[in-house]
């Protein structure tokens, strides 16, 4: 008996039948048509006129402009001065309207000023009273209180004379210092510093073996009151 000789294994049987590797094939084809679809698909083109958004660029903070209104200048009137605010006294002195002031002059037109008043001949503008603060054994301590008079402020000089003795020291109350020249009979002292209209000062002393009333006390002059 013959025996049936078996199928031929591997490549032998790939050509024997030519079908399995056209099957094949056309598998191959489907998937990678199938991939390429979904490729293709996934990309979604822009519509017809589309723009890409733009990004967005900083920009810088500019702040707002405020209007600054400039105030136009106060009319200056004849008379007022340019630095002066508000209205004149005689005008803020009443609530309503303002009322003329009696002594000034049309507008427009120099009014006349009052000048100081001035101490009369023989007359000081400072007036000096002079008394004894404190006595003791061998000396005392002396004072001319003096009070400014005028309507400005002013400086002023005392001269004082004794019989004999010692000028010690001067000084003012409450004020800067001011100059003191001695000489053989007395001192003179001259102020430091300016006695406001209608203010007082008083220059003290201190004297030694001396009599206690000076021989003669004055004020810019003026013999001081008190002796």
């Amino acid at each position: 008996m013959r025996r049936v000789p078996r199928p031929p294994h591997g490549p032998v049987a790939i050509a024997t039948s030519p079908w399995i590797v056209v099957g094949a094939g056309v598998v191959v084809m489907v998937v990678l048509l199938i991939v390429a679809l979904g490729a293709y698909r996934g990309r979604s083109p822009a519509p017809d006129g589309a723009q890409p958004p733009a990004l967005p660029v900083p920009s810088a903070v500019v702040a707002p402009s405020v209007p600054t209104s400039v105030p136009s200048p106060a009319p200056v009137l004849p008379g007022i001065s340019g630095r002066a605010s508000g209205l004149p006294p005689s005008a803020a002195a009443g609530s309503g309207s303002p009322s003329a002031d009696p002594t000034a002059g049309p507008i427009g037109k120099p009014t006349a000023t009052r000048s100081p008043s001035r101490a009369g001949p023989g007359q000081s503008a400072m007036t000096g009273r002079y008394r004894v603060v404190q006595s003791f054994d061998g000396g005392f301590i002396g004072e001319v209180a003096m009070v400014n008079t005028s309507t400005r402020s002013r400086g002023w000089t005392v001269r004082l004379e004794f019989s004999g003795g010692r000028l010690v020291t001067a000084w003012v109350e409450g004020v800067p210092q001011g100059t003191i020249r001695q000489s053989d009979d007395g001192f003179t002292y001259v102020s430091g510093v300016d006695v406001s209209p209608g203010g007082s000062v008083s220059l003290r002393f201190h004297m030694e073996r001396a009599p206690s009333t000076p021989r003669e006390c004055t004020v810019d002059g003026a013999r001081c009151n008190g002796l």
